[in-house]
């Protein structure tokens, strides 16, 4: 681990930690390669478990292509989801704090809890095999730049702009008739407040949660980067657009043609 990326990742929890916002390191001088952002991921994760975190998933990020033009990226990225940063939702009146996240945005996902460890070449049938829970989750991102002007690399290195995981029920994936199917053409409807936000679909995130999951795989692969475990939770990117939450608002979810829940959550 060089200098620069150990101080990439000090800067990072600090940020984090604070609440606050500095400067893209892709506009210093130097710049960021991506293989540097992740390498300064990998010292940030240490430094977050050295200390009493426990690492319990990954979250993939901009898996939905038609996102990818207005946050000025062109691949997903990949990072770490912390006991510290999961709440699991009980659906009665639950309520999530904003305090501490910087200018935070609200994504609907599809989340996988894995029962075997999945391998580099496997198909997406056998990638299902891996696969014991699937559940609805939020994943509330959050910006450390500015204006959420960033580029690839430094959302790697920030962390993948994890904010925090709200995780909702999850389910034995057996129970869901023709999974594969069903989650490449399920859609889901996102609300505010009662009036309806966006819309989108399974197919949006590389045409499946199950393709994000392959495209993940392959990718620490290819890095050299710590496989998935079994016993890991993977978040699998935004079904529809990220968009801005504030306290007070209230969020839901009505999910079609997967058989699972849709989700209410109230910001403070």
């Amino acid at each position: 681990m060089s200098t620069a990326e150990t101080a990439i990742a000090d800067e990072v929890l600090a940020a984090l930690d604070g609440g606050r916002q500095i400067s893209p390191f892709s506009e210093c001088e130097a710049g960021l390669s991506l293989a540097t952002a992740y390498r300064a991921a990998t010292h940030l994760r240490g430094l977050r478990m050295a200390r009493g975190e426990t690492q319990v998933g990954r979250k993939i990020g901009f898996t939905n292509r038609s996102i990818w033009a207005q946050y000025r990226v062109d691949r997903p990225i990949w990072g770490d989801v912390y006991n510290t940063t999961l709440l699991r939702l009980t659906g009665q009146g639950d309520v999530c704090r904003l305090a501490g996240l910087c200018e935070p945005r609200i994504e609907p996902e599809i989340v996988f809890g894995l029962s075997a460890v999945p391998n580099a070449g496997m198909d997406e049938a056998a990638l299902l095999a891996c696969i014991g829970q699937v559940g609805h989750c939020f994943e509330i991102v959050q910006s450390i730049f500015p204006d959420w002007r960033f580029s690839a690399a430094d959302t790697v290195a920030a962390g993948g702009l994890h904010g925090v995981l709200l995780l909702g029920e999850t389910f034995d994936i057996a129970r869901l008739p023709d999974a594969q199917r069903a989650l490449a053409s399920f859609e889901i409807v996102l609300s505010c407040d009662g009036r309806e936000i966006d819309r989108g679909s399974g197919a949006n995130v590389l045409g499946s949660p199950l393709s994000a999951l392959r495209h993940l795989v392959e990718e620490l692969a290819e890095r050299g980067s710590d496989p998935l475990r079994a016993g890991e939770m993977v978040t699998t990117g935004t079904l529809t657009a990220a968009f801005p939450v504030a306290p007070g608002q209230t969020w839901s979810t009505a999910v079609s043609g997967i058989g699972l829940p849709g989700l209410t959550v109230t910001f403070g």
